[in-house]
């Protein structure tokens, strides 16, 4: 397996990584925060159907994942909600535990599936979830997947801090595995972010951010790619 994620703790609650000096959620609230930026921002739980594929870049504590199944049970849908992560520094076990610690409406949900996801295979199989954490560096791994996602959450680091993920050759093949009318969401509003997105072929927008953060990206491929 590859590199690990290095932790440190912040307030004695929010992880910070180590290697890129940023923290994992937000400092005001982390669930808050992806419940407006990667659920509204990719127009969830509207968009909700059977087999719905969610794909993400930086799967951290997995609170996205968390935040999404969520979504997914109290809304009452149908079928089974796919998720693909890609993650080049997978966070233990115990360091996820602690750091679903923050949001106590979690805390069934991460006791059933953080031991499942302990598992070498990084695959959950559920009636309602298909999780599967592709581990590596992105730029290397998403070329050879064989999927397209419905919905994309761009969850890397600060792209000041963690460049890799949010290069214009590794957002043209986050395009190229997006389904039509499939959607982007990600925290930053950064212009070379935005390019990129938009000369991938997606029709990008900013929009509120969370919190302090002005503004969003929320990013749409047109029917016919």
């Amino acid at each position: 397996m590859g590199q690990k994620a290095e932790i440190e703790w912040r307030s004695g609650a929010v992880p910070v990584s180590a290697r890129f000096d940023d923290p994992y959620f937000s400092l005001e609230n982390g669930l808050a925060e992806t419940a407006h930026v990667f659920l509204d921002g990719n127009a969830l739980p509207a968009r909700f159907a059977p087999g719905f594929h969610i794909a993400e870049l930086g799967f951290g504590t997995g609170l996205n994942l968390l935040a999404a199944l969520r979504l997914w049970r109290m809304t009452g849908q149908q079928g089974t909600l796919r998720f693909t992560t890609f993650e080049a520094y997978p966070m233990a076990p115990t360091d996820m535990r602690a750091a679903h610690a923050a949001f106590p409406e979690l805390a069934a949900l991460s006791a059933e599936l953080v031991p499942l996801y302990a598992t070498d295979t990084r695959r959950i199989s559920l009636p309602d979830l298909d999780f599967h954490l592709i581990e590596g560096d992105a730029r290397e791994t998403l070329p050879q997947w064989q999927t397209r996602a419905d919905a994309w959450f761009l969850d890397g680091f600060a792209p000041a801090k963690n460049p890799e993920l949010w290069e214009a050759p590794l957002l043209a093949q986050v395009a190229n595995h997006t389904a039509p009318n499939g959607t982007a969401a990600t925290y930053t509003a950064a212009g070379f972010v935005r390019r990129a997105l938009a000369d991938a072929g997606f029709t990008v927008s900013r929009r509120a951010g969370f919190g302090r953060k002005r503004h969003m990206t929320i990013a749409r491929m047109s029917p016919d790619e």
